[in-house]
């Protein structure tokens, strides 16, 4: 640490309790009082180097006598500050360091100590001194802590811009090139920072150097940091991480995983007003380009907003950071313990306005899907939205009109396959027993059934707790795909004996020979099944026999086993 020593005279001052006393042995003329503090001096030192102290001596001295009695709490620093003050003037030995040359700054402008009252005075000296603390990066941040203590102050002066300017270009550099310790800070904190809440928070090339000593910065000043550091051109994926890591300390209450049992959370390093403030004020920092804060951070945050009742507009900007980059989420961090009246386990209302600010993003946007239709963002979040319904299903408070709302606001296009809403829906109606037959109806209009997978379409055929002329539609479709397959064997057929084809055509000898005669008996027996499967669905209709003797008739298979999308929980039939 940079540091600088003033004055070559020893110790003149001793203290007895509040009292500083000289012990030049000269009867003191002058008692200056600063706070509760009081320090029995004499004139000729001190108005020699202040110019306030010298019109104050003078003005009291007219009216008290050649004795006289000041007070100075306005003082920069206090009593501590002024108590170096005096010993400059005594010419005693001080040491600036990053530790108290902004409070002696600013309190040698207040005191007016120029050197148009002695030359090297206090107000060039600090001056100096900052320019050299500015050049070094730990310095720099001790001396921006400090500022805290004379804000005003040191506003007028420059100082904090000053310093926050300095930080910022350092931040922004190679740090090799100002000699930082990088490499044995990272290997003395590099277990307890590499991952918080399953959250990375070190970047792998050591641009992070600088996260720790910024999170010892009050918010206001680390704002002002980041906005700089921001103006200067770092990456948004750097200033998001270094916000991050600030959170985790001065939020604690985003370090508590909250159960939907738990509602009132301790918070002993800080108070909820405390937190709710600087939870709001972080959200301000974060870089608004979509993906560069992590999903996983941000529905963090939310919760905790919910938890610490911040402003509606805070939550709102969250939601809606939330919904423009829904298809990074994790199905885990969407159940959401509900914070308001509301009867249901999680808050679902939060997610419905996220779900539908994601649709509304991208079809604003316009953005043309490419690729694998499961590897979309649109279908992505309808498969976390099909598994979200799965989950918050078993709440038996959830009413229908919120299922439904839910699962409706997923464009048709982002499912491919509906077996994921075929599952919530069959999860909904077994905890909704009681639901008339009529709702049964309208919450199975959610899913199509033409786009089943055989494995949903074959536990669907058996489920019970689905209306009758769903399972009829289910049944239907998958009879419309037999009699496609039974096109295709007879176009299939048609070619192998057709002797052209056998001899490859236009198709270049690649079709497969197999005896037409095992085509045609395929064929037969598949014309045999469809046939039995419609003659009992028509007697299934007359007669409403049991859906059971139905079943075995068609020989499906009675395990549920078959359907199991995304290895979540099976319906019991």
């Amino acid at each position: 640490m940079a540091f600088m020593r003033l004055g070559s005279k020893s110790e003149a001052f001793h203290r007895e309790g509040q009292t500083w006393l000289c012990t030049t042995g000269l009867v003191s003329d002058v008692t200056i009082e600063v706070g509760d503090m009081k320090f029995h001096l004499h004139k000729f030192p001190l108005l020699s180097r202040s110019g306030l102290l010298e019109r104050l001596i003078e003005e009291s001295s007219t009216e008290d006598g050649p004795s006289c009695v000041l007070t100075l709490d306005e003082i920069p620093g206090g009593g501590k500050t002024f108590e170096l003050i005096t010993k400059f003037c005594y010419g005693v030995k001080i040491e600036l360091t990053a530790f108290n040359v902004v409070t002696l700054r600013c309190a040698a402008e207040y005191l007016e100590m120029t050197d148009n009252y002695g030359e090297g005075n206090l107000v060039a000296m600090t001056e100096t001194f900052l320019n050299e603390v500015f050049n070094n990066w730990t310095d720099s941040i001790k001396a921006l802590q400090t500022c805290e203590e004379v804000t005003e102050h040191a506003e007028d002066l420059n100082i904090i811009s000053r310093c926050v300017d300095s930080l910022a270009s350092k931040a922004c550099a190679d740090p090799s090139l100002f000699n930082y310790p990088i490499g044995e800070r990272k290997k003395k904190n590099e277990d307890e920072t590499n991952l918080w809440n399953g959250i990375s928070l070190l970047q792998p090339n050591g641009e992070d150097w600088w996260f720790d000593d910024a999170s010892f910065l009050t918010l206001p000043l680390f704002k002002r940091l980041i906005n700089a550091i921001i103006s200067r051109g770092m990456k948004l994926e750097n200033i998001a991480m270094a916000v991050m890591y600030y959170t985790r300390k001065h939020v604690p209450l985003m370090n508590r995983q909250v159960s939907v049992d738990e509602q009132v959370i301790e918070t002993p390093s800080s108070s909820e007003a405390e937190q709710r403030d600087a939870l709001e004020e972080i959200v301000t920092l974060l870089p608004r380009k979509k993906g560069v804060n992590p999903t996983k951070f941000l529905l963090r945050l939310l919760q905790t907003a919910m938890l610490l009742h911040t402003s509606q507009s805070c939550r709102e900007d969250l939601e809606t950071r939330i919904g423009n980059q829904l298809d990074q989420a994790a199905l885990v961090d969407l159940l959401i313990p509900n914070m308001g009246y509301s009867e249901t386990l999680y808050d679902v209302e939060c997610v419905l306005r996220m779900i539908e600010q994601f649709v509304s993003s991208t079809e604003q946007a316009g953005i043309e899907e490419e690729g694998d239709d499961l590897l979309t963002p649109s279908t992505l979040v309808a498969t976390l939205v099909d598994g979200y319904l799965a989950e918050v299903a078993p709440d038996v408070n959830l009413k229908l009109s919120k299922f439904e709302a839910i699962a409706a606001a997923i464009p048709d296009y982002a499912r491919p396959l509906d077996d994921g809403v075929y599952h919530a829906i069959d999860v909904y109606l077994k905890a909704h027993a009681w639901i008339t037959d009529s709702e049964r109806e309208q919450i199975c209009r959610l899913m199509n059934c033409q786009k089943l997978s055989l494995e949903a379409s074959t536990h669907a055929a058996q489920n019970e707790r689905l209306p009758l002329r769903v399972i009829v539609q289910v049944l239907f479709f998958e009879q419309l795909r037999l009699r496609t397959s039974i096109s295709g064997w007879f176009f299939v057929s048609e070619n192998l004996d057709n002797p052209e084809n056998q001899s490859g055509g236009n198709n270049g000898g690649c079709l497969l020979k197999p005896r037409g005669e095992n085509v045609r008996e395929k064929v037969s027996e598949l014309e045999k099944e469809c046939m039995n499967m419609k003659q009992e669905l028509q007697k299934l209709v007359r007669s409403k026999r049991s859906w059971k003797n139905f079943t075995r008739k068609l020989n499906f298979k009675k395990k549920p086993e078959c359907f199991n999308p995304k290895d979540q929980a099976k319906p019991v039939i």
